[in-house]
This record gives C-alpha cells, sequence and structure tokens, in this order.
C-alpha cells in the first residue's frame, strides 16, 4: 500500500468520531463484549477510514483537511482500498447482526454520496451539514448501541436511549461547522457552499457557541436523570477546557480572522474529543 493511501485513511482522525460511540457504550445495560470490540473495530479502523478515503479521493484537496495538514496526491488505489475496507466491515458486521450491517452499509452510501461527483452533498449547505451531523450523531449512536447490546433497533425506541442519540446530533450539528471554518476558499474554488460559508467565520463561531450550550445543558439533563447530579455536574466540568479553548481562539478571531486555520481548528477538536472520551469512559465503568 502506498504511504499515500495510508495517510488519506486518516485512522487516527476516528478518534475525533469515537465520542458517539463511547456514548453508547456508557449508557448500555446490557453490553456484549465481542459485539462491543467487533463494533468498535467495524466503525473506527474499516469504516470511518474508508469514508475518509473514499472522500479523499474525490475532493482531490491540494490544502489542510481534516487529520492532515499537507495532504499528498491521491491515486486510483485509494479509491479501491477504500472500497475494499468497506467490504471487510460489511462482512465482519454480519457476524454481530444483520441490522447493524444494513446500517453501516446506509452510513458507507451516506457518507459516499457526500462527496461523489454524481451527487456531492457537500456542494449543498443544508443538506451536506444535515447528512454529516445525522449520521455521524444520531444515526451512528443507534447502530452502535444495537450492537454492544445485541439488540434490534424497535428496542431502541425509548427515551432513555433516544435522547441522547439525539443530543450526540445536536452535538455535531454545532461543531461540524468549525472543522470547515479553515476551508472556505479550497471549498469556494471547488465550488462547494459549506454551511461554514454560509455563516462565516465569527457566525460559524456564534452557531456553534449555541448550539454547544443548548447539548451540554441536554447531557447535563440527561446524566442528572440517568445517572446522578454528581454525574451531570462532572460532565460540564469536562467542557470547561472545550469553552475555555473556544473562547480564547474566539477572542483571537475577532482581531485576525486569519486564525481561523487548520493547526487551531484541530486543537479543538482534539481537547474536544479527549475531554468527551475522557468522561464517556469515566461513565461506562463507574
Amino acid at each position: 500500500m502506498k504511504k499515500s493511501t495510508l495517510l488519506h485513511l486518516r485512522i487516527p482522525f476516528s478518534f475525533f468520531l469515537l465520542p458517539v460511540y463511547l456514548l453508547a457504550l456508557a449508557v448500555s445495560e446490557s453490553i456484549n463484549t465481542q459485539n462491543a470490540l467487533l463494533s468498535f473495530f467495524v466503525l473506527h479502523f474499516l469504516i470511518y477510514p474508508a469514508s475518509n478515503g473514499y472522500n479523499s479521493y474525490f475532493d482531490k484537496d491540494e490544502k489542510s483537511i481534516g487529520g492532515l495538514k499537507n495532504p499528498p496526491s491521491v491515486s486510483k488505489e485509494l479509491y479501491y482500498v477504500s472500497l475494499i475496507l468497506d467490504i471487510i466491515g460489511l462482512i465482519i458486521g454480519w457476524f454481530i447482526s444483520m441490522e447493524f450491517t444494513v446500517m453501516i452499509l446506509i452510513y458507507g452510501l451516506i457518507s459516499k454520496a457526500y462527496s461523489h461527483p454524481s451527487i456531492r452533498l457537500k456542494k449543498f449547505p443544508i443538506t451536506g451539514w444535515l447528512a454529516a451531523g445525522i449520521f455521524q450523531g444520531y444515526f451512528t449512536f443507534i447502530l452502535s448501541y444495537i450492537a454492544i447490546n445485541d439488540l434490534s433497533v424497535a428496542d431502541t425506541l425509548q427515551w432513555n436511549i433516544q435522547f441522547p442519540g439525539v443530543l450526540s446530533t445536536l452535538l455535531l450539528l454545532g461543531s461540524y461547522p468549525m472543522t470547515q471554518i479553515y476551508q472556505h476558499g479550497e471549498d469556494a474554488k471547488r465550488g462547494d457552499i459549506t454551511i461554514s460559508q454560509k455563516l462565516g467565520i465569527l457566525g460559524t463561531f456564534h452557531f456553534t457557541s449555541i448550539s454547544f450550550l443548548i447539548s451540554s445543558a441536554g447531557f447535563f439533563y440527561f446524566f442528572s436523570k440517568e445517572f446522578s447530579m454528581m454525574k451531570g455536574l462532572i460532565f460540564l466540568v469536562a467542557m470547561g477546557p472545550v469553552l475555555l479553548y473556544f473562547s480564547l481562539w474566539y477572542l483571537r478571531i475577532r482581531k485576525d480572522k486569519n486564525a481561523a486555520d487548520f493547526e487551531s481548528t484541530m486543537r479543538l477538536n482534539f481537547i474536544s474529543s479527549l475531554m468527551l472520551n475522557g468522561f464517556f469512559i469515566y461513565l461506562a465503568i463507574s
């Protein structure tokens, strides 16, 4: 495998998508250990990298993208490797359940529609934003939950499962525009119109801050009700570093919009994912 292909799979980037899976694990009541491990592997080492590689192949970015500051040129190998990873993921998924397999197939098709030139959801600011938020949030939460607990989708139709799933999408709908904030020029050159472009740099910050406050309040309510008030408060404390960095970055942006760069965006993603992953692991083991 070429080094460029491996880089474009962006396997370490799965760390930023891990919170949704860990949230599903943390609120699970009857964990099937084998399924939990298999679904974790399928999502983070097969399906997500396949999606990254496939999108990179069609985007052909020349400037920084999520997880890659200087993306190398893509080759046809990347296209085929991404499809092979998807197929392996579907085969392993079948050993978990048919519903899980169908759901990761749907996820893969939506992720491909995001960048494929014949559909390219990325060209449509609202549709692309909703697709990313819903399928990386709620949809992934539900498919993770049914795998971890060896259940059917019908078994998830209760408040204590649906509510955190909806909150995960709300959190992603708020944070997703921030991942696009440094790509306005690159996206415009390709004719793509993202939600962050529509909002503008400062508007993206304002939109994300409102979404962050609403989703944090929702998570506080959920953790306080389903676990304990202390767990809810610990969640808010865990989000403190994220809010601090976000606020300091915002102040820099107010003075110089060039501060909306790749490094700062990745740093925010890392801090946010680190704190969320840490809290959800704590919740799962406590």
